[in-house]
């Protein structure tokens, strides 16, 4: 279920919002400590149990349960027990005040626990002492310093034997709300809309639903994912969620935003994670914590698709293919003799690349700021390094960005001087978003011929989409959907 919280400042904003959240949610939630006025709280409790739409949570949080409530604990119980009273079908009581409330047949109490510090290995412990309360449902919220925190989340949820609503807050915290369906969750709490949040991390009802098509998960729903970091910008899962839906896959891709790769996998793995993408910085780091690797993936020396075969986590390299493929228009409509290329950056993306065009018999030079990794590269590949700054005296005829140089929001920015592009020159960009960069509009002026990476994000992406699930995508969709979040943005 989804339950969208109300936290509007006054019994008339409260009401227009309700008028709304109700067409959404399945639980609505009255937060009475969001109120200026504490006794305009009262009567709203008294408007709202005359007419409910849906079935109502009231939470009076206090502020050391992350709350707003500032008035006596007397008052703040007093409203709670007067929910109780006027019969609304649940109450959040925390779980330190239990004792102070006198229980009714017709009210569900939600013993809450609430910790904005941590997720605490001892969480199961916290469980069995609200239980001691005898609640009709448990609510545990803590929150994730790091995605591994929320696998502590789902094995408490996946052994709970009263009904629980449990997940992290922040960022690293999303996708415990978007998955709790998954592991048996009670519910998840989104947002009626970006502002109206009632706690850090919460989703917006129309994410929750428009992108994770949440109310399709159930207990057998695969999970995969993109790991990076970041990862809030991408768009791989509007692409691959749509593409799952369309397919009639019981799937669902969530971001993974990972500082730890190697504590990341060994976590992972416990909840059978059927397979990920990987995308800045790890698309090297990770090689060693995987069972096997795909050929081309360990000649490139580069992972960014990982497929969960019976438990074994095989890499393999979709960009190489995928970025051939997107030059090829560019080099097609060309009539210059093309052979020489400039590779920007010494990342996952630049090796996968390079190695495919050296491949193909392409005289490569790498401009990298870091030295050091852009001499591995050359070295690795077998081509010429030159450093960053020595751009500006290009002479290759195809040039290609590597980099995240240009990328939204950024995207004024371009690696390359508008008066060094040359006319006839292939210049090809990574970056997908915006899909004509700086670069690429700089050197369209100057006459050259230019390739966005729209082409390259689609084509990796639908050969991942192949490996997991062993059937053809929808890549026509695929591409409709990026143009438009892109026109949207």
């Amino acid at each position: 279920m989804i339950c969208i919280p109300i936290t509007a400042r006054s019994t008339e904003e409260v009401l227009l919002e309700m008028e709304t959240a109700q067409k959404y949610a399945d639980i609505i939630e009255l937060r009475l400590d969001f109120f200026s006025d504490k006794r305009d709280a009262e009567i709203c409790l008294e408007k709202v149990s005359k007419k409910r739409p849906k079935p109502i949570i009231i939470t009076n949080r206090p502020k050391r349960e992350g709350g707003r409530y500032t008035d006596s604990e007397e008052e703040r119980i007093r409203l709670l027990q007067r929910a109780i009273d006027l019969r609304f079908e649940y109450v959040d009581v925390e779980h330190d005040s239990m004792m102070h409330i006198i229980r009714r047949d017709y009210s569900k109490i939600i013993a809450s626990y609430h910790n904005f510090q941590e997720t605490p290995h001892g969480i199961n412990q916290v469980y069995d002492k609200i239980c001691q309360c005898k609640p009709d449902i448990v609510k545990i919220v803590t929150y994730a310093h790091d995605i591994t925190d929320n696998i502590r989340i789902f094995e408490l949820l996946k052994s709970a034997h009263l009904p629980i609503i449990s997940f992290c807050m922040g960022e690293n915290g999303h996708i415990s709300r978007i998955l709790t369906r998954k592991f048996g969750g009670f519910l998840t709490f989104a947002s009626l809309s970006k502002g109206k949040e009632s706690a850090p991390g919460q989703l917006t009802f129309q994410e929750l639903t428009d992108t994770y098509h949440f109310k399709k998960s159930n207990k057998e729903t695969k999970v995969y994912g993109i790991v990076g970091n970041p990862v809030s910008h991408s768009m791989s899962p509007a692409i691959h969620n749509s593409s799952f839906i369309e397919k009639g896959l019981n799937s669902i891709y969530v971001p993974l935003k990972v500082v730890d790769i190697g504590s990341f996998v060994r976590e992972f793995r416990k909840i059978n994670i059927e397979g990920f993408s990987i995308t800045i910085p790890h698309k090297e780091s990770i090689v060693p914590f995987l069972d096997d690797i795909d050929c081309t993936a360990e000649k490139i020396g580069a992972i960014n698709t990982v497929v969960n075969s019976s438990g074994r986590f095989k890499g393999y390299n979709t960009d190489s293919l995928a970025a051939l493929q997107g030059l090829e228009n560019g080099m097609n409509h060309n009539e210059k003799a093309l052979n020489t290329v400039a590779i920007i950056g010494a990342g996952g993306a630049a090796r996968a690349i390079a190695y495919g065009l050296k491949d193909a018999g392409y005289h490569i030079t790498i401009y990298n700021r870091t030295k050091e990794r852009g001499i591995k590269l050359s070295h690795d590949i077998g081509c010429t390094y030159k450093g960053f700054e020595e751009i500006s005296q290009v002479e290759a005829n195809i040039l290609i960005n590597c980099t995240s140089i240009g990328m939204f929001p950024h995207i004024e920015n371009s690696p390359v001087p508008k008066d060094k592009l040359k006319p006839g020159m292939v210049v090809f960009d990574a970056v997908y978003n915006p899909i004509k960069t700086r670069l690429l509009l700089d050197a369209e002026e100057r006459g050259c011929c230019v390739v966005n990476g729209l082409t390259m994000f689609i084509n990796q992406a639908a050969e991942q989409f192949r490996l997991w699930t062993g059937i053809e995508p929808p890549i026509e969709l695929m591409r409709n959907v990026v143009l438009g979040k892109l026109s949207a943005q």
